[in-house]
């Protein structure tokens, strides 16, 4: 399939997460929607990406994720040519995820994008339970690592790539589950750039954490799934020649 299209297809899904998964505090009347709801944005985003994974089929090898990008790359599954485009196309689809979201929400009287903070992620005062720098970065770097690692696993093999779609989007909500009240959840690079050029100041202050964590999992995640594939073509190799 052509670049081109493939790049359409990662940006459209990306722009979808970002709408979906934020939008479960950001368009909620209720007062709680000022905080934030850990099932309903945890749901909503792995039901989202589940949901962009059908859809997208191999069309666009379904990452809507550049830590997820990274992490392919790095275990030698995705061509490094086209990396930049990747990133490129998701981080744009995240902001058009974002306005959306910010024109639908602004539809309510009295809604206030510093407020809401549209999911926005963050550490210390800006974290939703106030963790510190440190913990956050720790936190963002394991759960992509997780997330990404679950990813190549579940596409190495046909008979895996048929739960595959339902599985990773059970993964990242189980992740959200436990990230959300640390940093909001993120695990995810595009989806954090969204939200925090609208929200701006404190969020784009700390928009960094949010790339170099995940960037640093999904890449870790590659270098893992490299050794591990390459010890077990070794031993399969070796089983062959006793036999």
């Amino acid at each position: 399939m052509k670049l081109g299209r493939r790049l359409a297809v990662e940006g459209a899904g990306t722009a979808w997460l970002v709408f979906a998964g934020c939008a479960a505090t950001a368009l909620n009347a209720s007062p709680p929607s000022q905080g934030f709801n850990v099932f309903e944005m945890a749901a909503a985003s792995g039901l989202a990406l589940t949901v962009a994974n059908y859809a997208a089929a191999r069309a666009a090898s379904a990452h809507f994720n550049p830590a997820v990008t990274i992490g392919y790359a790095v275990s030698g599954r995705f061509p490094v040519r086209d990396t930049a485009p990747y990133l490129a196309a998701q981080t744009i689809g995240a902001i058009l995820g974002a306005a959306l979201l910010v024109r639908v929400a602004s539809g309510r009287p009295g809604f206030s994008i510093a407020l809401s903070a549209l999911g926005s992620n963050g550490y210390d005062d800006h974290s939703p339970t106030d963790y510190d720098l440190a913990a956050v970065f720790l936190l963002e770097l394991a759960a992509t690592f997780v997330f990404v690692l679950f990813h190549l696993l579940m596409s190495s093999t046909v008979a895996r790539r048929k739960a595959a779609a339902l599985s990773v989007g059970a993964c990242l909500a189980a992740i959200y589950l436990i990230a959300i009240p640390v940093s909001n959840g993120g695990a995810n690079p595009a989806r954090s750039t969204g939200p925090a050029l609208f929200v701006g100041e404190w969020a784009l202050d700390q928009l960094w954490l949010f790339w170099a964590a995940p960037l640093l999992g999904g890449a870790a995640a590659g270098v893992v799934y490299r050794l591990v594939s390459r010890r077990s073509r070794s031993c399969a190799t070796s089983s062959r020649g006793e036999l």
